[in-house]
């Protein structure tokens, strides 16, 4: 059978790990060899232990690149991450080829991993992306906008970005890149998300669905008494955490909270015989399968399960990706997209209309229904299909 090499190379959190996770064992169950490299060996190291697979440090930038404006294009994300100059970038592709030459995989299977898909073009490998709609632009077209900037210096980047790449693989001898969109897609592109959630507006894509742990974390637990269930999973880092929490309590609410830092040992933000709060993470399918609500930072993985359970959502995203997404979900009417709202604005007043108003329990509803008998046993599947078409020959998913 085939080696596969799975590796993830830029953005943060599990999902990254925890997709690629999923993937690997699907592929050991089907006789394929298996090794990853990931960004983060220390986050992942517990998700990932049960993988009995050669797990490696990914080459990853490590140098700031400082008087950058925040990144207004995928584009610019990569010029933090060494695609300003040709000569910095060659050290990083440099890298991801020498261990692409000690493994010798037959297929190189890329999540948010450009810099990876790069090298191996350079070595005639063959390769999959895989990922949610953010790492994964619509083909042959400009690379979307994260936010608002000029025209000209959206093209600008794009073509600098372009150029740069374009260069590493003429000093290779590779064929070059024909558009900016290409830097983060493979011969196969898996794109493993729903309309309703691609961070992109595209026509015709394969959609194959989110991929979520389904499995593990702890069953979950309420507060004893009276009020609507509400599961948080919250980070201290984000100044609002505290705030919402509280506005639940104020509103009546029984909460489950996962705040990570607090499961290490931190302080609780808001002490009430309201809140438990969970020592380890929490099986989202079970909380879900019981919530009225649910408080995010509108991870992709969260979000679907939530959609999936009907639940509706109050987001407070922390990044750009994630601003994203809460976006979707805003537009479909199935949450609130609380990103412009302040640490200390009216949180109860955004709280009432969610836990309170039809509306929203109806669009997450119709969500669930149209999505109904999805499961991340049927996407791995699906990728296990698709991945041995074109290890076959017979796949061509540039699209």
């Amino acid at each position: 059978m085939a080696h596969l090499h799975l590796c993830w190379e830029l953005g943060a959190g599990l999902g990254h790990a925890g997709r690629l996770k999923m993937l690997a064992q699907a592929l050991l169950e089907h006789g394929h060899r298996v090794s990853l490299s990931v960004r983060d060996l220390r986050h992942t190291h517990a998700l990932l232990a049960e993988l009995e697979v050669p797990i490696l440090q990914a080459p990853v930038w490590l140098h700031d690149t400082v008087g950058l404006p925040p990144p207004a294009s995928l584009a610019e994300i990569l010029f933090r991450c060494g695609y300003l100059e040709a000569p910095a970038l060659r050290g990083m592709v440099d890298g991801w080829r020498a261990m692409l030459a000690l493994l010798e995989p037959d297929l190189v299977v890329a999540d948010y991993a450009p810099t990876a898909l790069l090298a191996a073009r350079s070595m005639g490998l063959r390769t999959a992306a895989i990922g949610t709609g953010f790492s994964m632009p619509p083909v042959g077209r400009p690379l979307p906008a994260l936010r608002e900037a000029p025209a000209e210096r959206l093209a600008s980047s794009e073509a600098r970005m372009l150029a740069t790449a374009n260069a590493v693989l003429a000093e290779l001898g590779a064929q070059p890149y024909a558009h900016a969109a290409d830097v983060f897609l493979g011969d196969a592109n898996l794109l493993c998300t729903w309309p309703e959630l691609d961070h992109y507006q595209r026509d015709g894509a394969d959609w194959l669905g989110p991929s979520c742990v389904a499995e593990g974390g702890l069953a979950p637990y309420w507060p004893d008494g009276e009020g609507r269930k509400v599961f948080a999973y919250l980070k201290a880092s984000h100044a609002a955490h505290a705030a919402v929490l509280r506005a639940l309590v104020d509103e009546g609410c029984r909460v489950l909270a996962y705040v990570p830092e607090v499961a290490a040992g931190g302080v609780p933000p808001v002490i009430s015989e309201r809140v438990l709060y969970a020592e380890a993470p929490v099986s989202l399918p079970q909380a879900l399968a019981q919530a009225d609500l649910c408080a995010c930072h509108a991870g992709e993985g969260t979000l679907a399960q939530s959609l999936l359970a009907g639940v509706p959502l109050l987001m407070l995203p922390s990044h750009t990706e994630q601003f994203l997404g809460a976006r979707r979900v805003a537009m479909s009417g199935a949450g609130y997209n609380a990103a412009l709202l302040a640490p200390d604005g009216d949180w109860r007043a955004v709280l009432r209309p969610l836990l309170n108003e039809a509306g929203y329990r109806d669009a997450a509803r119709g969500f669930a229904a149209r999505h109904a008998g999805f499961s991340p046993q049927q996407l791995n599947a699906l990728l296990v299909e698709r991945i041995t078409l074109l290890l076959d020959g017979r796949h061509d998913a540039r699209r």
